[in-house]
């Protein structure tokens, strides 16, 4: 077995930085004999934000090529954390340099882009891919899992929520998030993690129907800057560029074991910074989870007599997965939240790179693939209108 693993960041911006600091925090988890991350590098095209990320995560050195990255004989893994649009040509030249390769979701832009990161997979047959669907890796809706399998019964109906409102604005500048075309909006930004939940609990998609997609701000300034993730804060241009997918999508789906779903998604819900909510109603039973309570999950089964019978709150704890040597403090009721989602991960990375298999393994990129697939269908799926008339 692998006892220490180099590692390496590719993107300092908000997703590359919870990368950055979970491998730095993975090897304090759960029994000690797995491998230890060596924290090589962290690359960002630009130069502030690479040197910011390796000082403040304990990095060897900060780099502003990627290539250089991956020709650096001390990096063994990499996180490819970085615009959708670059996945691609990063990924497939590390998995052919032989590292092996956690790419953030949505794996590709594409479909045609993913296949050959799939193929790169293939054919690196000592290379562990993966794709960062980092919502598997919570304590509370693994338990919820739990309960759907062991107690609740098959889900019937699903019905998820992400809303988001760092889009609200209309003077936040243009980035990579606001183009590429219908599909690789919101959809793709926060509804693949969304659509994976649901494949999470109801299995395979089978079908897609009446998606509606829309574009509530049509252009944005041109920044003068440099921002990272969501955040505004940057000198604006008076010129404004285009938007070219959606801000607001929603769309049913039905699933093989006859299970269907309802899905709602938004980067302009003012007031809801990072709302992912979902509710099961399943053959004996009701479950539900917040990411803004993300300590706890909501059910009503069956247990209880009648009379006491009701909703009732599960504050998550050691008894639930990942959370027993998962937290400095695994007590009962001690909070955690997303940040944790990205160290269990790296947890379960580094696991897989050397051998072991005490935790679930991390999608691959096969898995990222059939995502894009699911994405595709919902954006193929956009009906046109039909419009009330009115009698005379």
């Amino acid at each position: 077995m692998t006892h220490e693993i180099g590692v390496a960041v590719i993107g300092a911006g908000m997703v590359g930085r919870a990368h950055a600091s979970a491998y730095r925090n993975a090897a304090s988890l759960y029994d000690l004999g797995g491998p230890s991350a060596r924290l090589v590098a962290i690359a960002d095209l630009h130069e502030p934000f690479a040197t910011d990320a390796a000082r403040r995560f304990g990095y060897e050195k900060a780099e502003t090529d990627w290539r250089r990255v991956i020709d650096d004989p001390d990096v063994h893994a990499i996180s490819v954390a970085v615009a959708n649009h670059l996945h691609r040509e990063i990924t497939v030249a590390a998995l052919q340099a032989g590292k092996h390769v956690l790419c953030e979701k949505p794996l590709a832009p594409t479909i045609a882009d993913a296949q050959a990161m799939v193929d790169a997979a293939s054919a690196s047959n000592d290379s562990v891919d993966a794709v960062g669907f980092t919502f598997r890796r919570s304590p509370a809706i693994a338990a919820v899992k739990q309960q759907v399998e062991e107690h609740l019964g098959p889900v019937r109906h699903f019905i998820g929520n992400y809303w988001c409102d760092y889009g609200f604005d209309p003077r936040r500048p243009i980035s990579w998030r606001y183009q590429g075309g219908p599909g690789s909006g919101v959809l793709a930004d926060i509804g693949s993690h969304l659509t994976d939940l649901a494949e999470f609990f109801c299995g395979q998609t089978v079908g897609v129907r009446g998606a509606t997609m829309a574009t509530l701000i049509k252009d944005r300034p041109r920044p003068l800057g440099m921002a990272r993730g969501h955040a505004g804060g940057v000198a604006l241009s008076d010129r404004r560029d285009p938007v070219e997918n959606e801000d607001v999508c929603t769309f049913t789906s039905s699933y093989a074991n006859g299970a269907v779903g309802t899905f709602a998604l938004s980067r302009v819900a003012y007031g809801h910074a990072n709302t992912l909510r979902f509710d099961l109603f399943c053959e004996r039973g009701t479950a539900s989870f917040d990411l803004n309570r993300p300590a706890e999950f909501g059910i009503v089964d069956d247990g209880p007599a009648q009379a006491g019978n009701g909703a009732r709150t599960v504050s998550v704890g050691p008894w639930h997965p990942y959370l027993a040597g998962g937290l400095p403090m695994d007590f009962p009721t001690v909070g955690h939240g997303q940040n944790d989602f990205f160290t269990f991960q790296a947890r379960a990375f580094l696991d897989q790179i050397g051998g072991l298999d005490r935790l679930p393994a991390c999608p691959d990129m096969a898995h990222g693939l059939h995502n894009l697939r699911v994405l595709d269908a919902v954006t193929n799926a956009t009906e046109k209108p039909a419009y009330v008339e009115e009698s005379a």
